[in-house]
């Protein structure tokens, strides 16, 4: 016999419901890319009407925006953690380094090219990119710095070698699009060897056999 009893639906408040889109809109946008976001895609994706996220985000640039820089703070986070308790400069550079440039990183590396192309078209995104550009190196640097000072790294300009690792880092990502077999050790480890060499570590101080 069929229940008279209806599931109450579960009312959320208006923080819930914004952030609940925006997780939506980076999956999509580190899974499928930034232009398949659209407000019928996450209606169909979270089981709700198009006008309701329409109600959050007027303006779907705005969402597009929002989604790339959540997923790129997330991961930014993950990788270079703001309060680092526990290790060394050098334990958490290496930590870095595995994190960053393993088949983990593949899709946050493919959602950047794909954020530095569209955003010549999108000044709301080219605004967010700038954001987060700045904020990664920010980080780095601040890592960097903190190497220097406890005498792990020496380097007269941290922000400068945080932005050549960077760069190395998104050379080697644009590959993640492209299907290279067998490349050289040589070209994988050009980011920790440029790490190496400007912070004055011998070689292999930053490898790390596991990304944990």
């Amino acid at each position: 016999m069929p229940s008279s009893v209806q599931r109450k639906r579960i009312r959320k408040s208006p923080a819930d419901r914004r952030a609940e889109i925006v997780d939506a809109a980076a999956s999509i946008a580190l899974t499928e890319g930034l232009e398949c976001i659209t407000l019928r895609r996450i209606g169909e994706q979270l089981g709700v009407r198009p006008g309701l996220i329409s109600h959050y985000f007027p303006a779907v640039e705005d969402l597009v925006a929002e989604a790339f820089g959540s997923a790129a703070s997330a991961e930014l986070d993950r990788l270079i953690p703001a309060e680092r308790p526990d290790g060394t400069p050098t334990e958490h550079l290496a930590r870095f380094f595995a994190r960053a440039t393993g088949e983990a990183y593949d899709d946050m590396s493919r959602l950047w090219i794909n954020a530095r192309h569209l955003r010549r078209y999108r000044p709301v995104l080219r605004d967010r990119v700038g954001v987060q550009e700045d904020a990664w190196v920010g980080r780095l640097s601040g890592l960097l710095r903190a190497g220097v000072e406890r005498g792990e790294f020496r380097t007269d300009d941290p922000e400068v070698v945080a932005m050549q690792i960077l760069v190395v880092i998104d050379g080697l990502g644009a590959y993640s699009n492209s299907v290279i077999d067998n490349c050289p050790p040589a070209v994988t480890r050009m980011a920790v060897t440029t790490a190496e060499r400007e912070l004055g570590l011998p070689s292999g101080a930053l490898i790390r056999t596991t990304p944990n």
